[in-house]
């Protein structure tokens, strides 16, 4: 990692969005987007198009879209190229794994879910389940530190468990769970583990082997790119061995989970965001794999100390409480105030020109759990490569008028 601090005026110069006037907290709800991201879509969009697969010179460009996204996929999370799924939204994608692994799950079997997760990565379990007569466990979080404790893990995954699905960090409260512990427990029985990375890219340098998941989903607009999503096989054979769900019935390897055409021009929008990440860190060398680690080490020093700054003023207002305190964390949190439904919240902060995440859907059954939902919801922030100290103090100036 370079030794030069984290340049986020220059990240916020590559960003026009950011020029609006307004105060962006909710990359959870899809971060802003670079202009050599737009610039690469709106270039492929205006190049001829056709489908992959054929002789002429559209196609193999084509083709070759498609084979540059695989492998920026492939080196943001450590995969191999062979093992990535491409598809409009990661939610979809995940939808179509379970309906691929659904006949691991019948009756005698087990899958172990977490209510830490959102609900792309539990409401298609859950209806697979329902279908199948497979046996549901919850891990539960700690309500005070909303930490998933890992020592839960063992007793939950029993011998006759196929498979859990587990967030690699909260989107709403940012909590880190024990992935590689879960992995280990639930290779032991000869279940799958699939993983939720939406909330941890772009915060950590994510490797799927060093996880130990049998599949990772990303979505790009999670790190600034175009609306798709990928999941990646840390095992490609996995990918001929479980039932296909593509309608193409010559498709091998990856293409056997994609339903579907593709959007070239997104997809290749896709693989410039992965390059914008791999050159957050402008001093940055050597492979795009290599890069990205060294651009998100560079970041993540940057956030340590910024969401360092938003919890101490945070605490400092007394009708703000913070959900959850959990030590290992990405840099994301959601809040109450005291007396103030979070659309109220949400909608103050709007009128101040800041955006945040609220609302109905946001949290889930997390927030259920917890009970926050019942006392009127929570406000999710988080950070982003161009969120900046003035930013958070908008914040805090506008949420201390509720006061």
């Amino acid at each position: 990692m370079s030794g030069m601090a984290f340049d986020v005026a220059r990240v916020r110069g590559l960003i026009p969005s950011l020029g609006d006037g307004w105060v962006h907290l909710d990359p959870q709800a899809g971060m802003q987007i670079p202009d050599a991201v737009s610039r690469t879509v709106s270039t492929a969009f205006r190049a001829s198009a056709s489908s992959a697969g054929g002789r002429h010179v559209s196609s193999r460009r084509s083709a070759a879209i498609v084979a540059a996204a695989r492998e920026a996929v492939a080196d943001l999370v450590g995969g191999d190229p062979a093992g990535v799924v491409l598809g409009a939204d990661r939610a979809v994608l995940l939808a179509w794994l379970a309906e691929s692994l659904s006949s691991r799950l019948g009756l005698g079997t087990g899958l172990v879910l977490s209510r830490l997760d959102e609900e792309a990565n539990v409401a298609p379990w859950l209806r697979i389940a329902s279908r199948y007569g497979a046996q549901v466990r919850w891990a539960e979080v700690e309500i005070e530190t909303c930490e998933l404790p890992s020592w839960q893990f063992a007793e939950l995954i029993q011998p006759t468990t196929r498979l859990m699905a587990l967030t690699a960090a909260s989107p709403i409260v940012g909590s880190a769970p024990a992935v590689r512990v879960a992995a280990d427990r639930i290779h032991e029985v000869g279940g799958l583990l699939v993983v939720d990375a939406v909330g941890a890219a772009p915060y950590a340098h994510l490797d799927i082997n060093e996880l130990g998941a049998d599949v990772i989903a990303v979505s790009a607009p999670s790190w600034g790119g175009p609306q798709v999503g990928a999941l990646v096989f840390r095992d490609p054979t996995l990918l001929d061995r479980i039932p296909a769900v593509s309608l193409n019935p010559y498709a091998r390897g990856a293409e056997r989970m994609e339903v579907g055409g593709h959007q070239f021009a997104l997809l290749a929008g896709l693989t410039t965001s992965i390059d914008f990440l791999a050159g957050l860190e402008e001093t940055a060398t050597g492979s795009r794999r290599q890069r990205l680690e060294t651009s998100i080490s560079s970041l993540q020093a940057y956030h340590d100390q910024l969401f360092d700054y938003l919890l101490r003023s945070l605490d400092a207002l007394p009708q703000v409480t913070v959900i959850g305190r959990s030590p290992l964390r990405v840099p994301t949190l959601s809040f109450t105030v005291a007396g103030v439904p979070a659309d109220k919240v949400a909608a103050h902060l709007a009128d101040n020109r800041i955006a945040t995440v609220s609302g109905p859907q946001n949290g889930g059954r997390l927030l259920d759990a917890l009970g926050v939902n019942d006392e009127g919801g929570a406000i999710t922030v988080g950070l982003a490569p161009y969120t900046t100290r003035y930013e958070i103090n908008q914040l805090v100036k506008h949420l201390s008028a509720l006061g």
